[in-house]
């Protein structure tokens, strides 16, 4: 040690956290667990893209959306094993998350079946990127997968923003207790 130099204070372990032994999970209902959840209400986002090979566009509708991380950014978004449509999506590189408006409640619903035209009778333009941006939507914001984690029924995508607008500024279409809804102002107008 050199002379006059204080000697350094040990360095403590940081605190592990107590160790939990989690109960036994018990049987829950699905009809019972959606309607729980249902009480969350939640936006609708269209999750399009230009699918490789034909060029055409596909698209599948989510209410499990959420932003993840400022730096990098990032998006999440849920999409059932079943989906025909998510592996199209996947394989396409860019993809486009529309935001839907209260208006667009059609649009949701044609998005929402399996099979057949889709887009038929739905306008949209290309993003940046060149996935379908839907004429009418709140917002679009443009990503890539970057990973897709394995999570019960379903997967959780999580994909990197390349790019983002904000288009309208009207309603959102909202998802509450299994209907589609309107947003309920109690205080001032938006100007």
């Amino acid at each position: 040690m050199l002379d006059g130099a204080a000697a350094a204070p040990p360095t403590a372990a940081p605190p592990t956290a107590p160790r939990v032994t989690a109960s036994p999970a018990t049987e829950i209902d699905s009809a019972r667990f959606r309607s729980v959840l249902g009480r969350f209400a939640t936006g609708v986002v269209a999750i399009t893209a230009v699918e490789p090979g034909t060029g055409r566009p596909a698209g599948l509708v989510a209410n499990s959306f959420t932003s993840v991380s400022l730096d990098p950014p990032l998006v999440a978004f849920c999409v059932a094993h079943t989906s025909t449509t998510w592996p199209l999506l996947r394989d396409a590189g860019r993809l486009c998350v529309n935001i839907l408006s209260e208006p667009q409640l059609e649009v949701c619903k044609r998005l929402a079946v399996r099979g057949g035209d889709k887009f038929a009778g739905i306008d949209w333009t290309e993003s940046p990127g060149g996935a379908p941006l839907i004429d009418g939507a709140l917002a679009w914001i443009e990503c890539s997968v970057e990973r897709e984690h394995v999570a019960g029924d379903h997967v959780i995508v999580v994909a990197r923003v390349h790019d983002l607008d904000g288009r309208h500024d009207a309603d959102p279409l909202l998802f509450y207790r299994g209907g589609y809804g309107r947003l309920a102002r109690t205080g001032p107008e938006r100007r």
